[in-house]
């Protein structure tokens, strides 16, 4: 099939800002024409007149005028529950939310029912999604067997099977030697580390520590209970000299340790969700169990402090951690509900809320979504001719009321329901193919 894209403003970040055509042709970029009044980013191709009149040949033509396109998203941090828990989501309703975002490629955590801590879940994983033939899926395996953190799994053995990075994402690695050891074998076998920092002696509460709780009469978890364990992980990335990714961090201590240690070379990266630095604790003011997760929404300073940390640099990713659940988990008094919203089909429009406050520039925000998951992980996603066409295209002026129900989620927790967004995803392509289009 041959298609091309037309018009757009294409931004590759550090490489590409321009208005062009981009040709696919066989699930491939063939060609990249760029408009005169269009502009290049250093380094990036000149192909200004390489294909003659394709319109007489193509397929299709999108018109992307006033659009921009960008390399697909990249959501590393999402859970699938899919085996073991499908009445919540499955991998074909993930990937329909993911791709209703401008997703081209997630990455889901290991607590599946069984927990992915060997081959066969990996490899199930990735069939499944490949016969779906919609959005990458590369499934993430368990640092400890079963994520009880008391032996390894087998790194190698997962690695090999298609995992991209090994996590106990919903359980802290408590042992900081088991935690050492899987840093040291991580990177033996050129596997990625993804920590979920949580000193489990101080996180009993079930929201932010601070005044709403106290008003709530419900009990806190305090900045700390995040923040121990991001230092510990950093000393420990410098002791072993591999590198540590930090999952959704939500405290300004958190993101200050980490800007800290990157100004001295410890190899840490680090990643943050849209509910952080766009809602804060106050949002819990109803008991509203789907402002509940952890680690929790936190203070005004603490959001701030994401935000900024966004900007400079300290944190290099927006990932959803989009956690599907039912109503049997969520329709519960505070205490008793389950941790963790929904986040594929809003994560886009809340980080563009963010350019249009000023905060970020686009190709910050891109490069966020798209750009450093990659690198992290090992992908590449340029926009350049002979890549794969994994591209997502934007419309930055769309309005739309988000309203969960018609949502692609098989599960419905989230707290942006009846928001007002500005910015949406108009259409997804991977491997040259449309797996969305608004």
């Amino acid at each position: 099939m041959r298609m091309i894209i037309k018009g757009g403003r294409i931004v590759d970040p550090g490489r590409i800002d321009a208005v062009g055509d981009i040709l696919i042709d066989n699930g491939r970029i063939s060609d990249i024409r760029f408009h005169e009044s269009g502009k290049q980013a250093s380094g990036a191709p000149s192909s200004v007149d390489s294909y003659a009149d394709p319109q007489k040949t193509a397929d299709r033509i999108i018109d992307a005028s006033g659009w921009y396109v960008v390399p697909g998203l990249i959501d590393m941090h999402v859970h699938l529950r899919d085996p073991g828990q499908e009445y919540k989501e499955t991998i074909e309703t993930g990937i329909q939310a993911a791709a209703a975002g401008g997703f081209t490629a997630v990455c889901c955590m290991p607590n599946t029912r069984p927990v992915n801590d060997s081959r066969q879940t990996t490899e199930y994983i990735i069939h499944t999604a490949k016969r779906l033939q919609s959005v990458h899926v590369y499934p993430i395996g368990a640092i400890s067997r079963e994520s009880k953190g008391l032996e390894l799994s087998e790194f190698g053995e997962l690695k090999e099977a298609g995992a991209i990075a090994v996590s106990d994402d919903g359980q802290p690695v408590s042992d900081s030697q088991l935690m050492r050891r899987a840093l040291e074998y991580a990177k033996g076998v050129g596997i990625r580390v993804i920590s979920h920092c949580e000193d489990t002696a101080l996180s009993h509460g079930v929201m932010n520590e601070g005044f709403t709780a106290t008003r709530l009469g419900l009990a806190g978890i305090p900045n700390a209970a995040e923040s121990i364990m991001v230092m510990r992980d950093i000393a420990l990335a410098e002791l072993t000299g591999s590198l540590v990714h930090i999952a959704h961090v939500s405290t300004r201590e958190s993101v200050h340790a980490i800007r800290e240690a990157k100004k001295i070379g410890i190899p840490v990266t680090a990643e943050t969700a849209p509910h952080y630095f766009t809602l804060t604790d106050e949002s819990v003011a109803a008991y509203n169990t789907n402002a509940k997760m952890n680690p929790p929404l936190r203070s005004p300073e603490d959001r701030q402090a994401v935000i900024e940390g966004l900007a400079d640099g300290a944190i290099d990713v927006i990932a959803t951690d989009h956690a599907p659940h039912s109503v049997l988990e969520k329709d519960l008094e505070f205490d008793a509900a389950a941790n963790g919203i929904i986040g594929l089909e809003t994560s886009l429009p809340l980080g563009l809320r963010l350019v249009a406050e000023g905060a970020l520039s686009f190709a910050l925000l891109i490069q966020k979504m798209s750009k450093n998951p990659a690198n992290i992980l090992g992908l590449t996603n340029d926009i350049k001719t002979g890549a794969s066409a994994d591209l997502t295209l934007i419309d930055p002026s769309r309005v739309h009321i988000y309203c969960v129900a018609n949502g692609y989620s098989k599960s419905k927790n989230s707290p942006f329901d009846g928001w007002k967004f500005k910015g949406a995803a108009m259409c997804t392509i991977v491997g040259g193919r449309v797996v969305y289009e608004m």
